[in-house]
């Protein structure tokens, strides 16, 4: 199964960081927080990858482009016989990385719809490439694959200025885009999606928000479910709250570390 995540947003409400970089890029303990998200998961077994690249997008090409330099011992040929011989090995030993341009002024529906001829046919996850969380990716999936609907979201209780999913038992009822109060569950992220979804809910408009009209068409037609996830989640859109990620991974107690 692939993983698509969403890195082509301009990350305003951080412009202190973002002025130079994507968000996705922004470190959280040396390493951009597209690198934590990947961990977790590669962690549940998921290591081919889709990301949808916008603002910035060459910096996040150049991360992987380089990534082998960047972590082990290297030789260097040069001349008739020249090339690099690499000594080590690294944890991401076997990931595969799709990096594809979705438009510098896209909305995240239309990232999705321009990344469908790279996935397969079946289930694919989804998440933002600002947030963190110790979901159980596995149990995600299989409760995706238990329930026969085209779509699973992941929701969290944070409330506030998320879009806040109403429920009918199990399935999502409404899809409500940011309300003003919210004391129920709320869009986490980390989807699974049928590939259906992508040809029947999303068009190729830059305007079209994932989160907007497609997902509340989806609800509306009885198609998306949800997976409870009580444990830790964070998104990171401002200083304040990459603070709290900074810390928390410096004093050696981040939730979403799940890997060794």
């Amino acid at each position: 199964m692939k993983a698509v995540i969403l890195c082509g947003g301009q990350g305003t409400r951080l412009r202190e960081e973002t002025e130079v970089r994507p968000k996705p890029m922004v470190e959280i303990g040396g390493k951009p927080i597209l690198w934590h998200i990947m961990k977790s998961y590669a962690h549940h077994g998921v290591t081919d990858f889709v990301l949808c690249l916008g603002y910035k997008g060459f910096a996040i090409k150049d991360f992987f482009l380089h990534y082998e330099c960047r972590l082990n011992d290297f030789t260097v040929n040069l001349g008739r016989d020249r090339g690099v011989e690499f000594h080590s090995a690294h944890p991401e030993e076997g990931w595969k990385v799709t990096l594809a341009e979705t438009g510098e002024a896209a909305q995240t529906g239309a990232r999705v719809r321009r990344i469908r001829r790279y996935l397969d046919s079946g289930p694919f996850c989804l998440t933002y490439g600002d947030g963190v969380a110790d979901v159980d990716i596995g149990a995600l999936i299989a409760f995706h694959k238990s329930h026969g609907k085209l779509a699973t979201v992941t929701g969290m209780r944070p409330g506030g200025r998320f879009g806040e999913l109403r429920l009918e038992g199990e399935r999502v009822d409404t899809f409500a885009e940011k309300p003003q109060m919210s004391e129920g569950y709320v869009n986490g992220g980390f989807f699974v999606m049928e590939r259906e979804f992508i040809d029947e809910y999303l068009t190729d408009d830059d305007g079209l928000v994932l989160e907007r009209e497609p997902l509340q068409r989806l609800a509306a037609d009885g198609q998306l479910m949800m997976f409870p996830h009580p444990g830790f989640w964070q998104p990171m859109d401002t200083f304040r709250e990459w603070k709290i990620l900074e810390d928390l991974w410096s004093s050696g107690g981040a939730p979403w570390k799940v890997w060794e």
